[in-house]
């Protein structure tokens, strides 16, 4: 499985970027979580939102519910992360990965693109 990420960039404060992850992979998806993590400076990387590719069972963090939407495109292979009234502290970089569904943690991963919010 390999994942391209896209989409990062520099948005005030309440604003909102859509980040993607492209999915290639030789092998069915369809027992694969994909998700979104991130890592702020000194910080530890963290699970932002994850979502199966069969079923799209979401999943968000707590610090993100009710403002970042997590969506898959079978079609298109592609995976998104809308963020909506972003705050300074959603300043990281993000990175798209996958998973066998039951494993702990993820497997593969993109490269991480940068998100950077000011106040």
């Amino acid at each position: 499985v390999q994942l391209q990420a896209s989409g990062g960039g520099l948005v005030q404060a309440g604003g909102s970027l859509r980040v993607s992850c492209a999915v290639s992979a030789r092998t069915t998806l369809s027992y694969y979580v994909m998700g979104w993590l991130r890592q702020a400076p000194g910080k530890e990387r963290e699970v932002v939102s994850s979502v199966t590719w069969s079923g799209g069972l979401t999943y968000y963090a707590d610090s993100v519910k009710g403002r970042f939407t997590i969506s898959r495109d079978k079609a298109k292979n592609t995976v998104y992360l809308q963020m909506n009234s972003l705050k300074p502290e959603d300043t990281a970089v993000y990175y798209c990965a996958a998973k066998m569904r039951g494993n702990n943690g993820y497997d593969f991963w993109g490269q991480g693109t940068q998100v950077t919010v000011s106040s």
